[in-house]
């Protein structure tokens, strides 16, 4: 997809030595050695050249970074983990806010909490919460960063036993738009934790995050299980009827994709289309058996996969198929039936799509998602069984457009079925009508309200953006 074409601004060397001397962490400019490497992110569909990186080491320098963009007038990116569907995490010819070396993480065992900086990715946070059998609900991909992922919401296996990450945000500290470190807690700015439970980076950046945390792990029964693709139907009309009968402890998602080159599949399905069931029971291992044991009754899989594992390792067992580097593109829906006709719309887009590696995924949502309600967070479309996300992907520009095109037709082709809105975090373009759908009217109003308060001026708006 197209980057636009942004007019530099020029700053003075004086302005940028000042900058750089205030910093304990580091800044880099364009004619820097790694400045290609530090302004890349996950979407490879994205190539921007911001002016300035400024790779923070603490609070301090966030602010400052802040501060210095808006007093230049530069456009500022937030980046993290920079796994943005849309390139949010970059910008061209601004100033990037890099919290990819602020990853510290402290738990509390004994009250459940963890407290992480906002650059930590998934994988950072659970290595530290899992030494005590802890966890909270996290990405699909673990190199994913926290913050981002928390603040539109965060969907994961864990999320129909403990809810959405957002679900479990107790409390963050953020510097606002004027530069300021503000808390946001159960008992102080209690609206503005509102808001960045689903609200996303609209607020301002998110310098650490507060978590409830829950007993999981360290091993779980999880995995998946894979059919061939020519039982795509046959396993969709399963996945309807099974889906209503499960308890809150377990969270499934189907998979309709092409076989990678993998070693835990059998090397005569590489590159044919299969259906991959992914099953995470948070609970007696026995008793998650029990729940799986109908999925492999279906009989004949290509390869079932799903077993006790430690739970980092389900955590991480997707992130050699989701390197960085490739053009991605993402549309969701929020799902309310899989009617007959809605099961033979998804086989038919998913035996139309233009590349092996585009995808179709069905999550099954409820259970504590939707027991959370809308005066818990921002978060909307709790009340649907199923969250639809379509991923466009391709190793390079070539035939990507064609991928973008099959994304929006199957997300139309669902419409009969669907909500106007979606999950924002897998939007990979999302104007104001759909953005406000996504939320609900309430919702929407309420986070104009706070966007409004904390930033009038609209310099957090590389985003799904709230427009003051």
């Amino acid at each position: 997809m197209a980057t636009q074409t942004i007019t530099p601004h020029v700053l003075g060397e004086a302005t940028l030595s000042e900058l750089e001397q205030g910093l304990r962490g580091r800044l880099i400019r364009p004619q820097d050695d790694d400045y290609d490497e530090a302004r890349s992110i996950w979407n490879g569909a994205h190539d921007r050249r911001p002016a300035l990186i400024v790779r923070c080491a603490g609070v301090a320098d966030v602010m400052r970074a802040v501060d210095f963009a808006r007093s230049e007038s530069l456009q500022v990116a937030v980046r993290g983990g920079g796994h943005s569907i849309p390139g949010f995490s970059s910008c061209d010819g601004g100033v990037l806010v890099d919290l990819s070396g602020m990853t510290s993480v402290h738990v509390d065992p004994a009250g459940r909490t963890a407290v992480a900086e906002g650059g930590c990715t998934w994988a950072d946070f659970d290595h530290e919460t899992q030494a005590f059998g802890l966890a909270v609900t996290g990405g699909l991909v673990s190199t994913t960063g926290i913050g981002g992922f928390t603040l539109g919401g965060g969907i994961g296996w864990l999320m129909r036993k403990c809810g959405l990450a957002c679900d479990n945000l107790i409390a963050a500290d953020v510097v606002t738009a004027d530069g300021r470190l503000v808390h946001a807690g159960e008992d102080e700015n209690a609206e503005l934790l509102w808001g960045l439970r689903g609200g996303g980076g609209n607020f301002g950046i998110a310098t650490s995050l507060t978590f409830r945390v829950h007993p999981v792990g360290p091993m779980v029964l999880a995995g998946p299980i894979f059919f061939a693709g020519d039982r795509a139907e046959e396993i969709l009309r399963f996945y309807r009827d099974w889906t209503p009968t499960l308890p809150d402890e377990l969270t499934t998602l189907v998979n309709l994709t092409t076989a990678p080159p993998a070693p835990f599949l059998p090397e005569a399905v590489h590159g044919k289309p299969i259906v991959g069931v992914v099953a995470v029971h948070a609970g007696e291992q026995e008793r998650g058996r029990e729940l799986v044991q109908p999925l492999k009754d279906l009989g004949d899989p290509i390869a079932d996969l799903i077993g006790v594992m430690p739970y980092v390792a389900m955590q991480g067992l997707l992130d050699p198929l989701w390197a960085r580097g490739a053009h991605n593109y993402f549309r969701s829906a929020f799902v309310d039936e899989l009617t007959d006709e809605a099961v033979a719309a998804l086989v038919a887009r998913y035996r139309a799509k233009p590349a092996p590696t585009s995808e179709l995924h069905l999550h099954h949502f409820g259970g504590a998602v939707a027991r959370y309600g809308d005066h818990h967070g921002a978060f909307g479309g709790r009340s649907a069984p199923y969250v639809f996300n379509v991923i466009a992907r391709s190793p390079g520009a070539e035939g990507f457009d064609a991928n973008v095109a099959w994304a929006r037709g199957t997300t139309e082709a669902l419409e009969p079925v669907s909500r106007e809105g979606g999950y924002t975090n897998f939007m990979g373009d999302a104007g104001d009508e759909r953005l406000r759908a996504s939320y609900g009217a309430a919702n929407y109003e309420r986070l104009v309200a706070l966007k409004r308060r904390y930033d009038p001026e609209n310099l957090f708006r590389l985003n799904q953006n709230i427009r003051p």
